[in-house]
């Protein structure tokens, strides 16, 4: 029998070969697909002939800007130009706006120009860009990683839709994998795909359509026997030797030159590992809160939710003992969302090794959980009448804020007066600890707990 091997020589990548044909094929991005939508319009036939808007693409990597515009021109019947922002000059872009003007004003044929990577192109190579997006001289599909808004020019940005593409689900990566492994223009059912190796390649792709379809093409390689392997198992049953082989999640790990981590990301490790990490930073072990955090990171963990638990961590376990965790845990988070990941790494790096090394105090959540436990079971009773508010009508004449010391007034600052209701005074909520900065609120405290109380 022919090896398996021979549908992996010589061909162009799978990322390519498995590239959309129509819409209907590519996966993700519904949000930009429903009926109706400018790109749905774009790639009717029946508007082909019609004037149509340019768009933006804007998206991280392997999201399907590039699949989109070909899989729009196809279904489209419009002519298909693409240019590189890397390699193309304002020569290059004059070169096909002036051709497809010639092949609309003598064959009636749209043209839609595809540019990959705008962000690279100078202002000048994008106002070059102008004459022919505004006259309709070609329809301009580009695509960005960078935010058009600081990377592209702002009558560009005019003239054109800006739709935001968004990362694969790991549904969406699942569907792909399948179809590339069963369909003729991919790995025509060479190969079986094992349940726990494309659990790995939605991992490592982290909604990167391509990483996970260049991933799924080297491991799949690496499952194929060689030739003379085959001859070298003559003897084994024939049914066995028929059988296509299996890729399986150490094919997968080969395939990378990276180890695969045990990590679902709703499932047992998922809350495991991140109940260890918050566990490790509430404990002061700056090294193995680093530990989990990496493994979060190499599973593909979403960052923010990691951002999200430092800032908890931040609130709950450190509190007042450091009031600079809390706006640390706050600034990682908003770096990871503004430079996203790889480099995200870096800030909240820096936030778990800050909150992990840090003085600790939980005084603030116990406090605020010990009102809660009041409230809940009615103690809570009437406001002081001195309290009240005394600005609405008939307020004064029922002596609504009679007796009321206004604590700017005192000479130092605090009025000796009761603020809780009678049902609960003398109630201690807030209890500081002797850590950190706390120390000196815990001193403070107690001066003013005095001064209240008329001692």
């Amino acid at each position: 029998m022919t090896s398996p091997t021979a549908l992996f020589q010589g061909l162009t990548p799978l990322a390519v070969r498995m590239r959309p044909t129509s819409l209907e094929e590519v996966a993700g991005q519904s949000h930009l697909l429903r009926a109706g939508s400018p790109l749905v319009t774009l790639a009717n036939p029946d508007a082909a002939a019609r004037a149509a808007t340019s768009v933006i693409l804007w998206g991280p990597p392997g999201t399907g800007k590039t699949t989109l515009a070909q899989a729009i021109a196809r279904s489209s019947g419009r002519r298909f130009v693409e240019l590189s922002a890397v390699t193309a000059g304002v020569r290059d872009v004059r070169e096909v706006m002036q051709e497809a003007l010639t092949q609309r004003d003598l064959y009636g044929q749209s043209t839609i120009l595809f540019l990959d990577e705008i962000h690279r192109f100078t202002k000048a190579q994008q106002d070059a860009l102008l004459p022919g997006v505004e006259n309709g001289w070609v329809v301009l599909i580009a695509a960005t990683t960078e935010n058009p808004s600081f990377s592209v020019i702002s009558p560009l940005l005019s003239r054109s839709l800006l739709l935001t593409l968004k990362p694969l689900t790991d549904d969406d990566l699942k569907m792909l994998l399948d179809r590339a492994v069963s369909d003729a223009r991919g790995l025509a059912g060479a190969v079986v795909l094992g349940d726990e190796a494309r659990d790995a390649l939605v991992r490592l792709a982290s909604g990167d359509a391509r990483r996970a379809l260049t991933a799924l093409e080297a491991a799949a390689s690496l499952a194929t026997p060689d030739e003379a392997d085959d001859e070298d198992d003559e003897d084994d049953d024939a049914t066995a030797r028929d059988a296509p082989p299996e890729i399986s999640s150490e094919h997968v790990a080969q395939a990378v030159d990276r180890a695969l981590l045990r990590y679902d990301r709703q499932g047992d490790e998922h809350y495991d590992v991140i109940s260890a990490f918050i566990k490790s930073i509430r404990g002061s072990d700056v090294d193995a809160a680093m530990h989990y955090l990496a493994r979060m990171i190499e599973a593909g963990e979403d960052p923010r939710f990691i951002a999200r638990r430092l800032i908890i961590s931040a609130a709950e376990d450190i509190g007042l003992a450091d009031p600079q965790a809390l706006p640390i845990a706050v600034a990682a988070a908003d770096a990871v969302q503004f430079i996203g990941m790889p480099e995200g790494r870096i800030p909240l790096a820096e936030a778990t090794a800050y909150l992990a090394t840090t003085a600790k105090s939980n005084a603030a959540y116990l406090a605020i959980d010990a009102a809660i436990a009041d409230v809940r079971s009615g103690g809570f009773g009437r406001v002081p009448v001195h309290l009240r508010d005394a600005h609405y009508p008939g307020a004064k004449r029922l002596g609504h804020g009679k007796g009321y010391v206004y604590p700017h007034d005192a000479d130092i600052g605090i009025a000796a007066q009761q603020y809780l209701p009678d049902e609960l005074r003398g109630r201690r909520y807030y209890e500081p600890k002797a850590l950190g900065a706390e120390r000196d609120v815990q001193a403070r405290l107690e001066k003013i707990r005095r001064i209240l109380d008329g001692k």
